[in-house]
């Protein structure tokens, strides 16, 4: 317990940060191939997104438009649910602060798991069903938190990134492996970051794995197969706020004037 709590502490640390990034890599991922199977589509890919805001004005198709739009806003407003979430908890002095955004992923995702075909009819008027919005919105929060608690270096809903760092490292590492007996001197070397290129294959792996659970999951339970990663969440989360409710006399100020 006391570990988990320490994954979503506003006192952070590069293992910390690697952890919880890994863990989270597999939640997107298993959420994202799995959302595939059903909508034909990947919530977290924004670069996709954009794209085809682009298409749908060129091509006067509204359809394409408004997917777009719903995807990307339901994205942005999960980044700005997570940003309000861990000031709040930083303006009352929570240890974990970053466990609040993950306890909401995870309350979001126990109904989505329980009667998440239901909303795949659900209209809105972004012309997707309420499920590409509801997911585009848990990705949204989930990389904030992957963002906010690195420092912008680690990224668990989308590869690019990932892909980009682990091949720079590797560049870095072949060429100091070429120049290492040519005798550069020390400044002038161009060593690779292998913590770098550890967490990138990590989050990259993680990933992989993450979608291949999600999509034989998808593909053989259906949309239950989402409950285990809420209660990942939920582990991950729960105990801290416990442990911040029972002992921070802000927030148990904050409910008492609420009550």
């Amino acid at each position: 317990m006391r570990r988990l709590r320490h994954l979503t502490s506003r006192h952070r640390a590069r293992s910390t940060n690697i952890a919880l990034g890994w863990l989270l890599a597999f939640n997107a991922g298993a959420v994202n191939a799995g959302g595939f199977l059903v909508l034909h589509m990947y919530t977290s890919h924004m670069t996709g997104f954009a794209s085809q805001l682009a298409d749908g004005l060129v091509l006067g198709s509204s359809k394409m438009l408004l997917n777009a739009l719903g995807a990307i806003l339901a994205f942005m407003t999960g980044a700005a649910v997570c940003a309000v979430l861990v000031n709040w908890g930083r303006q009352r002095h929570l240890y974990s602060v970053y466990a609040l955004p993950l306890m909401l992923e995870a309350l979001m995702l126990f109904p989505f798991g329980l009667m998440g075909a239901a909303t795949l009819t659900w209209n809105t008027p972004f012309a997707v069903p309420l499920t590409v919005l509801l997911l585009s919105f848990m990705m949204g929060l989930q990389n904030a938190v992957g963002s906010k608690t690195s420092g912008g270096n680690t990224r668990t809903t989308h590869m690019t990134g990932n892909f980009t760092d682990l091949g720079m490292e590797l560049g870095k590492m072949f060429f100091w492996r070429r120049h290492a007996q040519v005798g550069t001197a020390p400044g002038e070397q161009v060593l690779h970051d292998w913590t770098r290129m550890r967490s990138c294959a990590g989050l990259i792996g993680m990933f992989v794995l993450g979608s291949i659970a999600g999509a034989l999951g998808f593909k053989y339970i259906g949309f239950i197969c989402v409950v285990p990663l809420a209660a990942l969440l939920l582990a991950l989360s729960v105990p801290p706020f416990v442990r911040d409710a029972k002992h921070s006399t802000e927030l148990l100020a904050f409910f008492g004037k609420k009550s």
